[in-house]
């Protein structure tokens, strides 16, 4: 085994990153039969909106989220939702599901011609707002997981929720520069959204 292949198999275990902080959630499953994971799905999230440096994200992702705790939660009373993974203001970053599985973060989407992304994305949190900018420390670990990501999967395509379930979400939104990201991962314009 070369030196660049046994460093990438001592990233990745079972589709466990080892430089993220694990906290496993409930809220997976199985991938379908023959699923090819080529997509990068980028989110925005903050609890309550606009709040950040609690621990409220991981909670919702592990089903512990206090309901009663602000007016807000509420409106997502007994969502059961996950992301694999969450990179918060600073850039440390969090999983919450093996990425060889299915997690629930893109609802009712589509995007490349193919329904439920689900079955073959993978998630990325940004802790934000939508519309809202992001921090450098955050995009420098976007930079690095997606560099991985595709080093290790066979990613074709980054895109927001925005562009895979339109009208429905609206994250990361315009805050979120997607020049710059494409920039840095130097991926073909084919791998980005048409209009962004």
């Amino acid at each position: 085994m070369s030196e660049h292949a046994a460093e990438l198999a001592n990233l990745w275990v079972q589709g466990w990153y080892a430089p993220a902080q694990r906290l496993d959630s409930p809220n997976f499953g199985p991938r379908p039969p023959g699923a090819c994971i080529d997509l990068l799905v980028i989110h925005s999230i903050s609890l309550p909106p606009g709040q950040y440096g609690g621990q409220e994200v991981q909670a919702l992702f592990t089903n512990q989220l206090d309901w009663e705790a602000h007016p807000y939660f509420s409106q997502i009373r007994d969502l059961h939702v996950s992301s694999h993974f969450y990179i918060r203001r600073d850039g440390s970053l969090w999983q919450f599901v093996s990425a060889d599985d299915r997690a629930w973060h893109a609802g009712q989407s589509e995007y490349r011609g193919r329904p439920q992304c689900n079955d073959d994305s993978i998630g990325i949190e940004l802790e934000g707002l939508e519309g809202d900018v992001f921090e450098d420390a955050q995009y420098e670990q976007l930079r690095r997981l997606c560099l991985d990501l595709h080093r290790h999967y066979p990613i074709a395509h980054v895109a927001g929720h925005e562009h895979i379930a339109p009208g429905r979400k609206g994250d990361p939104g315009t805050g979120f520069d997607w020049q710059r990201l494409k920039a840095t991962l130097q991926l073909p314009d084919h791998c980005f959204p048409v209009c962004f």
